[in-house]
């Protein structure tokens, strides 16, 4: 079981969406919340709904700019106690027809796996130092059945899952908890505006996130990702082709 009270948590990608709603929750639970993102004006705007914030402008693709980030977090707020590496991008291209597919692939990259990694090695030392310290990360899941128009998202999470499962047994005798939550679709900003029929509410998913951590579980499916799971073990193929027929 996971203590939720009186914590000092950094969420990534904390200023919208999933984020936020978790930050909101959180400071309503008791605990200190700290969040980063790229956008100076969406993070005054969560500070506006949430003043008990604390903000930091960050873009984690820039690997100098994480470092740093992560400096200043151990300066600032050695009673870190939780990472929630909550922070992605997804691009929706064609590989072959994307005349910056590459480029995009290298940002998302850096996004959504190397500063989950990067933090984590250089947040460590401050949250394993601190009571009930814990590295959440989220992921997607289409770690289970991939879906063709987000050629690098897939990719970038299952590698963050694995990346997450053998963390789980490096510290299996330490006393840091190491947490995975899959979410589905969920209605969100990063989705642009057009989330698929399938999307469930912010709110749902959080509280799905937050029930599971209560109960102490390392592996949190939020709705869709918990059917995907089972259906990818049973028939991987039908998975496959029915996430890619989503709408």
């Amino acid at each position: 079981m996971m203590k939720l009270r009186n914590n000092t948590v950094l969420i990534t990608g904390g200023s919208s969406g999933i984020g936020l709603e978790l930050s909101k929750v959180l400071i309503q639970k008791g605990n200190k919340v700290i969040i980063c993102g790229k956008s100076n004006e969406k993070l005054e705007a969560a500070k506006k709904i949430l003043p008990q914030l604390v903000t930091y402008q960050c873009d984690l693709s820039d690997g100098q700019q994480c470092a740093d980030f992560a400096r200043r977090i151990t300066e600032n707020h050695p009673d870190l106690n939780i990472l929630v590496n909550n922070a992605a991008m997804v691009s929706k291209i064609d590989l072959f027809t994307n005349e910056n597919a590459m480029e995009l692939a290298e940002k998302e990259y850096q996004t959504n796996l190397l500063a989950p990694i990067r933090l984590t090695k250089l947040l460590y030392p401050t949250i394993s130092a601190n009571e009930a310290p814990a590295i959440i990360n989220v992921t997607t899941g289409l770690i289970y059945a991939p879906r063709v128009i987000y050629p690098f998202y897939n990719s970038s999470k299952a590698a963050l899952h694995s990346f997450t499962q053998t963390l789980r047994i490096r510290l299996k005798e330490e006393k840091t908890k190491v947490v995975e939550v899959m979410f589905p679709a969920v209605d969100t900003p990063w989705h642009q505006g057009n989330p698929p029929k399938i999307a469930i509410s912010v709110e749902t998913a959080v509280s799905e996130m937050i029930h599971g951590l209560e109960k102490g579980k390392t592996e949190i499916r939020v709705g869709g990702a918990k059917i995907l799971h089972l259906i990818s073990r049973i028939a991987p193929a039908f998975a496959l082709k029915k996430v890619n027929e989503i709408k």
